[in-house]
């Protein structure tokens, strides 16, 4: 088997139906699989997906156990060479997975990789090019220096603006929406940290895998699309909470050794700050629910209408 296509699913039946016949309707020479987990939805997505889909691979959860702990029960009953983490969101194109795989076979020292990712409106998804989110590169991010200045590397560290986003080369961090990973990379550093329930867990990941000496490459030459939560909609206090609590895991996982009781603080700090705002400015968003359309598929229901994961 050589790949073997990983897929989270609660409470996304439409998403991760279109999602699947995306990756069925791929043109390539590579054998592959599909697993689906599903976190305990409440809709009927189960059913769905093994009536339309008798030939994927069901993990059937009692409860939601969050996107990496999901991912991690798909990896142990992976059989492929490559891992590819794909968020339920996205559609893929025919060439998709055969670019990517042929890119991996190519280049035995990435680790790990990802393709363009581009939003409904054609724009770049800025996640899927990234570098760590070290506190100067959150600094010059948070503060919007990074805006005022698009073409300086050192105000734009974390969302590279700075490159040319149809080039390749190698990066620090991919999304977790679309990351293609060697199984010799899974077996040294390990699968995704539970700890992270539903975000951070793909930058945790990738620095692992830097710091296992892997290379991580952003490779454009093909896309999928993402269809991500609009931000105009109210988001579930859990998904604000998440995202920050994200935050403070990483750094201090990997970073509060590495610098001192002043920035440590002044970090920590940022992130209650920032999820204040983000708290005050959600309840400023009326209440409703609405719906992301995409050609082909009619109206989609966005990420927040699945009430938690799809993540952005």
């Amino acid at each position: 088997m050589d790949l073997s296509v990983l897929i989270v699913n609660f409470n996304t039946c439409r998403l991760t139906l279109d999602c699947l016949q995306s990756v069925y309707d791929s043109e390539t020479g590579y054998s592959y699989e599909v697993i689906v987990v599903d976190n305990a939805s409440a809709d009927d997505s189960v059913e769905k997906i093994m009536e339309q889909y008798p030939q994927v691979r069901m993990i059937a959860n009692e409860e939601n156990t969050g996107f990496a702990k999901a991912n991690n029960q798909a990896m142990e009953a992976a059989a492929g060479r490559y891992i590819l983490l794909l968020n339920s969101d996205t559609i893929v194109q025919p060439d998709t997975l055969q670019t990517m795989m042929a890119f991996m076979d190519e280049n035995p020292k990435v680790g790990a990789s990802g393709c363009k990712v581009i939003l409904p409106d054609g724009s770049l998804d800025k996640a899927c090019r990234r570098g760590f989110p070290t506190p100067s590169a959150s600094f010059y991010y948070a503060f919007g220096f990074s805006k005022l200045f698009p073409d300086r590397p050192r105000f734009n560290q974390y969302q590279l603006g700075y490159l040319d986003p149809n080039e390749s080369y190698s990066i620090d961090c991919l999304v977790g929406a679309f990351m293609l990973v060697r199984r010799e990379t899974l077996q040294q550093v390990g699968g995704l940290d539970e700890t992270f329930f539903m975000y951070g867990e793909d930058v945790d990941w990738c620095y692992r895998i830097k710091q296992a000496g892997w290379d991580i490459w952003y490779h454009p030459v093909t896309y999928i699309v993402h269809y991500k939560g609009a931000s105009s909609r109210r988001k579930p206090f859990k998904i604000i909470y998440e995202f920050h609590h994200s935050m403070w895991i990483f750094h201090r996982k990997h970073y509060v050794r590495q610098y001192s009781w002043f920035t440590n603080t002044a970090v920590f700090c940022g992130i209650a700050v920032k999820f204040t705002l983000s708290l005050a400015k959600n309840k400023l968003i009326p209440r409703g629910r609405g719906k992301d359309t995409s050609p082909g598929t009619g109206s989609r229901p966005s990420a927040n209408d699945s009430k938690l994961e799809v993540r952005s």
